[in-house]
């Protein structure tokens, strides 16, 4: 059985679809993991209403899940944001809402793709973090 990933996105607000999916191209190359493995995507509630995020989601068949602030802000992260924080609240979204979507106590050590960062033609970013999902 192969493995299955779970996805933790973040953006930039009206990033757009195409943006995000060169992101999620390459953090799924740098996994060697293929978007059929991937069970859930993830993301802050912030973003509930993100177009890119929910069109991507859609067009892979992947549930969508959002996560509050608090939730993401208790998640032990390699990359924690100051930056992030000040805007959203949590210093992760994309490494905490990939994990969050992993399972409960799912640890850091999860993460095969660490934060990727990508700036589209929009010049708008999209993040990408990748959880593997414990059975």
């Amino acid at each position: 059985m192969s493995p299955a990933f779970t996805i933790g996105l973040g953006c930039d607000r009206g990033v757009l679809l195409e943006t995000v999916r060169e992101a999620v191209h390459a953090a799924l190359a740098a996994a060697g993991a293929q978007p059929q493995q991937v069970v859930a995507a993830a993301s802050i509630t912030l973003k509930k209403d993100e177009v890119a995020l929910l069109a991507l989601a859609e067009e892979n068949g992947w549930p969508l899940h959002f996560f509050e602030a608090e939730q993401l802000a208790a998640v032990d992260v390699p990359h924690p944001s100051e930056t992030v924080r000040k805007y959203t609240g949590t210093p992760s979204v994309s490494e905490a809402a990939a994990l969050l979507a992993a399972g409960p106590n799912t640890p850091m050590t999860a993460l095969v793709v660490e934060k990727h960062k990508h700036k589209g033609t929009d010049g708008r970013n999209a993040t990408v973090s990748i959880a593997r999902k414990t059975p």
